[in-house]
């Protein structure tokens, strides 16, 4: 999970405004809705990635337990935490299409003499209010 041998990485910007347990949920939902961590992937336990990634188990947990209500991850005894099956109507975006409404947004954004800071905290409030 957080090196080449176990897959796709998760990492956690500690500087960033964003709270290590956010990120972890936002990267691992785009690795099941984009299929790359598939459906029956073995996640680590909490106490393991919060390890790799140095931060507090409840850290790592509070993502979890997101991404159950969710319905993207589910945690048995003895089975550990898997990815599920997706909830139906869950679409995989075009990256390309993404990424170029991204740039966009970007542009316009700092056409209006928003920082960087001040770009991510809009898309963070208007992603809160949806």
């Amino acid at each position: 999970m957080t090196g080449p041998a176990r897959g796709p990485a998760v990492r956690v910007d500690t500087t960033s405004p964003v709270p290590p347990y956010e990120q972890i949920r936002a990267q691992l939902t785009a690795l099941i809705t984009t299929g790359r961590l598939p459906e029956g992937e073995r996640l680590p336990p909490v106490r393991q990635l919060a390890a790799d990634l140095g931060l507090a188990a409840g850290t790592v947990a509070r993502a979890y337990r997101a991404l159950e209500a969710a319905s993207l991850i589910h945690t048995r005894r003895g089975a550990g935490t898997r990815v599920a099956p997706l909830p139906a109507g869950t679409a995989t975006p075009d990256a390309e299409q993404l990424a170029a409404l991204a740039a966009q947004f970007i542009t316009d954004a700092r056409s209006l003499g928003a920082d960087d800071a001040a770009t991510l905290r809009a898309v963070r409030e208007a992603l809160d209010a949806m």
